[in-house]
């Protein structure tokens, strides 16, 4: 079916004619740098007008070094409000952006590049704008660089200041075949940040609280303003409470105004009282559908500089924007904030695996289909950490939002992006979503110039990848995923088969263990006052939700002609089915309703519930009481079917312990049968009206149907007409009343949005580095201490220090919500930092749980309670950890946390690269053993005090030192200092990236 390539023979093979050229190449190569500095800059243009309203500092910096600016605003170019204009909410940042630059300058070496910047001629005439060019550095390396590469290369070239960004850092980058296996570190500054609510919160909590600080320091506050576009969309907060009735997204949104009104009313002050911030208000569709049909630009033209898109959003799903050729992936909230303030994000340089796709899909078989399959495919060859890009003559066969769907599920197969280069379908997909013709022609002859557009009509130079693998469309098979893991794909042929050994299997992921005589239990049960039964398999929840999918016209048409030909036929879900259909923008609703099939999605249940993220993310409110009873009190092994991406065991809905990843019409097909326990080959799906048998093949649709359906009712009319008022409302966003004020008045009895005290005793003069004295070990952990073990998560535990303070101030249990929910309270984080069930403290002796030792008392403490112990009686803390600590996702609050509990240093074996720098973000000294050292070898038990000496001027500290500790039981040893960059070590010196970047701005 697919064939799997090494990356040996490559390599090898591009040796012989790169291996010289790699000789002299050892740092950027003489004649490059030549070229880029004696060439003379581009004359001055008359008209001089700036517009700073997208302006990114990094790119002005360079480019104001060639005497050069013109007005140019990124634009759909469509007769309505875009991100660009919207005047209301996203007002001129020029004065603190100008400022910022200066300062930069001061620091900041000239672009080393700017002999490269080259015109963009229009047709007719005059020019799109000027753009650094990759073919004008003339090094044939470039020619072999993965697209996505070519991206990275781009942003390096065009910030290299030689202090964020380096020359030495462009080489790492052109070298890319010699420099990646090495996984050395390069800058990364994006062109902008996507954010959804629930990480959004604390990230604009972060930035008013940095405005009070500018604000005590005497200077403008008014300079705390993103320095790169931010878009924010309201999606993660309504959950299906009401399914199956006309009225479910009015009830459902009136239920999500209640629980997050308070959330919500922040979120909209900070949309008028930030420049350069958009918040697309809760009800307008899913963060990563509204990106990919209108925030994504493709390339931007930011006052006559042109230059690639790319996006990091917190959020791991933004690589959905990689099918748009968009370079996007997840970060955690640190990261984002940093990269709105025009700091560079560290990065290890990716492996690239290249994805051939030959052929074209048979008939009947999903983008879902497929995408599940490729899920497996890379997950089996192993891509974490690494860049997957798609290529081949059978990318012609995939629509966009084909490929958009493959790229959203980057996080499922492991990859940071999964990555389609733009070619003549992405121009078309441009065109259908109303951006204008203008715009799609400057971004066409953009990336034809700078090397970054594929051309399948001409004959494709061969790229080098890291490793490669193989698809042939044709071979793609209906299939499903599940029960409790994303990449088991179990074709539909076998599903029946495969459910019946999950049932037999011990528990897994896998296996339920259900024994033998208990796989025909059925628990029979009265629905609303008509008999109803339930058996191990039966589906209780099935849901089109999910940007996954939504985001595509053919799976969703597909839904609706499933549902169509079940109707004609008689067929009905049954009622106790929990069905629910979250489009992920306004434009689903318009295709449904123009091709007359929402009303037979009605007809079986499948009512629009709402514009989010819903049963995708384990929104899927609550199940009937009378189902939930029946599951509950026979121990059913329930199912969900829903067209998501992620399926794990208690992420979809605590009673459905088995949960199916379908395409949407499979989620439709699964209602009507009632059941995963069921063959579709040979099986009836039940009883038509005529009283004969009905079978999958009688209501699935054929391609050519399907196809129809997309050509004669997705209109680009309806993307516009959708988008000219995605930032209007609804009459409860609208009368959310919020202060006009630029600084945020702080409720002190709000248990949501808290002000933060990072900056209470904050000064104009950095605090220098700090060393620790005497400091108690607050936690001693061993290997892999994951982000999910330091940082809150989940459910508030009743006995738990967060649950306390919320008692306190009259918040009652049931209304105690998610820590998810209550991220903008520093109060609550902080109360559930190592509050983590599982957590296993050495200085417990093998108790399990949330808890530590208080050194001095010896006595048994919550770990909250322990560390402000310490706080009180001035005394700082460390933690000593082993291998790979912090590892999994990234969690700002798994850095912010342990600040505010006031720990001073980790010392560990090794650290997860993204957590590591994050710890520094936040002031915190990451410390190495060294090699074959932890604390178990050098007999440290946590019991001791530690003593971390460092020099007082950080004009004494360089990237990976030795430092020494001492404890107060006699033993020392060395650790190697993590400060891995000189960036970091300003960082350092200033107490955090915050406090760095305010002293900077208020400086202007």
């Amino acid at each position: 079916m697919y064939r799997v390539r090494s990356s040996s023979s490559s390599i090898i093979k591009a040796s012989s004619s790169s291996s010289s050229r790699a000789r002299s190449s050892s740092t950027l190569s003489s004649s490059s740098i030549s070229r880029a500095l004696v060439s003379p800059p581009p004359t001055r243009p008359s008209n001089s007008l700036i517009n700073h309203r997208f302006l990114s500092s990094a790119t002005a910096s360079a480019f104001r070094s060639l005497g050069y600016s013109a007005p140019q605003r990124w634009s759909h170019g469509l007769a309505c409000r875009s991100p660009a204009s919207l005047a209301a909410q996203i007002r001129s940042t020029a004065p603190a952006i100008q400022r910022f630059e200066r300062k930069m300058a001061t620091i900041a070496s000239e672009n080393a590049f700017k002999g490269i910047v080259t015109s963009l001629p229009k047709p007719g005439g005059r020019e799109y704008g000027k753009y650094f060019s990759l073919p004008a550095l003339n090094d044939s390396r470039i020619d072999k660089l993965p697209y996505s590469i070519r991206i990275l290369l781009e942003s390096a070239l065009r910030n290299c200041d030689n202090f964020q960004v380096t020359k030495e850092d462009v080489e790492k980058i052109i070298d890319w075949e010699n420099s990646s296996p090495k996984l050395v570190e390069i800058p990364f500054k994006p062109a902008r940040v996507l954010l959804q609510d629930f990480t959004g919160v604390p990230a604009v909590v972060d930035l008013a609280c940095m405005r009070d600080a500018m604000n005590r320091l005497g200077s403008d506050s008014n300079k705390i303003n993103p320095l790169v576009p931010v878009d924010l969309v309201i999606d993660h907060s309504v959950q299906v409470d009401v399914a199956r009735s006309q009225n479910a997204v009015q009830a459902n949104m009136e239920l999500e105004f209640q629980r997050n009104k308070e959330r919500f009313a922040f979120l909209k002050w900070g949309s008028t009282a930030f420049n350069n911030m958009l918040v697309v208000p809760p009800g307008s569709g899913i963060v990563h559908q509204v990106n990919l049909e209108y925030l994504g630009r493709v390339v931007f033209n930011t006052d006559g500089m042109l230059y690639p898109d790319s996006v990091v959003g917190t959020d791991s799903h933004t690589t959905m924007i990689d099918g748009l050729g968009v370079a996007g992936w997840g970060v955690g909230g640190i990261e984002a904030e940093a990269a709105m303030l025009g700091q560079p994000m560290s990065m290890v340089l990716p492996g690239v695996v290249g994805f051939k796709l030959s052929g074209k899909l048979r008939n009947g078989v999903t983008a879902t289909d497929l995408v599940l399959t490729v899920t497996q495919m890379l997950r089996k060859h192993g891509v974490v950490g690494k860049f997957v890009e798609f290529y081949g003559e059978g990318m012609g066969e995939l629509s966009l939002a084909d490929r958009a769907t493959i790229a959203n599920m980057s996080p499922e197969y492991g990859a940071t992006m999964g990555f389609f280069p733009v070619d003549h379908v992405t121009l078309q997909y441009l065109k259908l979503t109303g951006r204008s013709d203008e715009t799609v022609a400057m971004i066409e002859a953009y990336l034809r110039a700078n090397k970054m557009f594929v051309d399948y009509n001409e004959p494709q130079q061969e790229r080098v990848y890291s490793s490669y693998l193989q698809l042939e469309l044709a071979d793609v098979e209906p299939c499903i995923s599940g029960p409790k893991r994303p990449h088991d794909r179990v074709p539909l042929k076998e599903m029946k088969t495969d459910w019946h050994a999950c049932l037999d299997n011990n528990v897994g992921f896998k296996g339920f263990a259900v024994p033998k005589e208990s796989q025909d239990k059925v628990a029979k049960f009265s629905f609303h006052g008509k008999p109803a039964e339930l058996k191990h398999g039966s589906v209780v929840i099935a849901a089109i939700t999910s940007c996954t999918n939504t985001s595509n016209p053919s799976v969703m048409l597909g839904a609706g002609l499933v549902a169509k030909k079940a109707c004609e036929l008689g067929l009905e879900v049954k009622p106790w089915v929990k069905t629910s259909l979250a489009p992920g923008s306004g434009v689903v609703t318009k295709y449904l309703l123009q091709s007359g099939l929402q009303k037979y999605l009605d007809q079986q249940g499948f009512n629009i519930v709402g514009y989010g993220c819903t049963t995708c993310i384990g929104n899927s409110g609550d199940l009937d009481e009378s189902v939930a009873s029946a599951i509950s009190e026979n121990d059913i092994v329930a199912a969900a079917v829903l067209s998501g991406n992620r399926n794990f065991e208690g992420r979809v809905h605590p009673l459905t312990r088995a949960n199916y990843l379908a395409s949407p019409p499979l989620v439709v097909a699964y209602a009507l049968a009632g059941t995963v326990d069921i063959d579709f080959e040979k099986e009836p799906i039940g009883v038509g009206k005529d009283g004969n048998n009905i079978y999958f093949r009688d209501i699935w649709p054929t391609t050519e149907e399907v196809a129809e359906a997309v050509q004669s009712s997705v209109l680009s009319d309806m993307f516009k007409s959708t988008y000219e008022s995605i930032t209007d409302g609804n009459p409860m966003w609208n009368q959310l009343s919020v202060p006009a004020n630029t600084l945020y008045s702080w409720d002190p009895s709000s248990t949501y949005i808290h002000e933060p005290p990072y900056f209470k005793n904050m000064t104009m003069e950095p605090p220098g580095p700090h060393g620790v004295k005497d400091a108690y070990c607050l936690l001693n952990f061993g290997d892999s201490i994951t982000t999910d073990h330091i940082s809150p998560a989940g459910s508030i535990h009743k006995d738990s220090p967060a649950a306390k303070y919320l008692l306190e101030r009259g918040v009652d249990r049931k209304d105690f919500n998610s820590y998810g929910s209550r991220r903008g309270n520093d109060e609550i984080m902080a109360r559930g930092t190592f509050a983590n069930i599982r957590l296993v403290n050495k200085l417990l002796k093998g108790e399990v749980g949330p808890k530590t030792v208080h050194i001095p008392t010896g006595e048994k403490l919550y770990v909250f309670d322990a560390a402000m112990r310490y706080k009180d009686s001035g005394h700082d803390t460390i933690v000593l950890a082993g291998a790979e600590y912090g590892s999994g996702s990234s969690r700002d609050w798994a850095a912010k946390g342990p600040m505010l509990l006031g720990v001073k240093a980790v010392i560990a074996k090794s650290f997860e690269r993204i957590h590591r720098s994050n710890l520094v973000g936040m002031g915190i000294i990451p410390l190495c053993f060294k090699a074959g050292e932890d604390a178990d070898t050098l007999g440290l038990t946590g019991h001791e005090r530690y003593t971390i000496d460092l020099p007082s001027n950080v004009s004494q500290i360089r990237p990976g030192q030795d430092v020494h500790v001492v404890t107060d039981t006699g033993k020392s040893f060395t650790c190697i200092a993590r400060f891995d960059t000189e960036v970091e070590l300003a960082y350092f010196n200033h107490g955090g990236i915050l406090p760095y970047v305010i002293r900077n701005l208020s400086k202007q």
